[in-house]
């Protein structure tokens, strides 16, 4: 992109880009599997350090046994270990739930409340797993920045923000605040499937004509195919 781009340009750039994102990957969402607040939440939290994936996989075991903040808070230490242990870090992941699921019943009588400045007042939610739960779980509109989004922002000239919170309102300005919640999923989906962290997939790349930094990885259409996912991994 040319270094003058204005104000107006780089808005008008960036919202292509979330168009044909969001063109790319119709079926774009939350990969946590979840049916409620509290479950979107704890789930979010045991997502660090280890795939979606395999915290959907223990996630009926999880939640049959503690279906609900009270049942979690009084869970038996070394059961509730015994559960998360797949996931890596089980000990301070489990001591991360005890602490969470106490925090609700203290404080907000076992429900997870619908607001940001409630929700980073609890045990180990930062904005980010915060944004997710409101946007996915409550639709109220937000911007998760993880390192996906932030890599991909950067990479867009969109910001060059490292800091996530000044990082989610740089991205956030470019964009209706109705949006945030689906331009997140959009990239999130495209880091994981093309947008690679050491290789991007530039020559598969279905927004490269907008992109200042198209040439960081393979720009041959073959070689790039080869390093495109079908499925989101982390």
């Amino acid at each position: 992109m040319p270094t003058a781009e204005t104000r107006t340009g780089l808005v008008r750039r960036a919202r292509k880009i979330d168009r044909a994102l969001g063109t790319t990957y119709p079926d774009a969402r939350c990969e946590l599997d979840f049916d409620n607040p509290f479950e979107l939440l704890v789930v979010t939290v045991l997502s660090a350090q280890t795939t979606d994936r395999r915290v959907n996989a223990v996630r009926p075991r999880l939640f049959a046994a503690y279906p609900d903040a009270r049942a979690m808070a009084a869970a038996d230490r070394e059961v509730l270990e015994g559960i998360v242990g797949p996931l890596g870090f089980f000990r301070a992941k489990t001591e991360s739930l005890l602490k969470l699921s106490a925090a609700l019943v203290q404080d907000h009588d076992g429900q997870v409340p619908p607001r940001l400045v409630d929700l980073v007042t609890l045990p180990g939610v930062g904005r980010k797993t915060a944004n997710v739960v409101l946007g996915n779980a409550f639709d109220v509109p937000g911007i998760t920045v993880d390192t996906h989004v932030g890599r991909l922002a950067r990479r867009f000239g969109w910001t060059q923000e490292t800091d996530p919170v000044k990082a989610e309102h740089a991205v956030g300005a470019l964009f209706p605040k109705r949006d945030w919640t689906m331009l997140s999923h959009h990239l999130i989906w495209h880091g994981r499937r093309c947008c690679h962290a050491q290789k991007p997939a530039c020559g598969a790349c279905p927004v490269a004509r907008w992109c200042p930094s198209y040439g960081e990885g393979p720009t041959d259409p073959d070689q790039a195919a080869g390093l495109l996912r079908t499925q989101g991994r982390a």
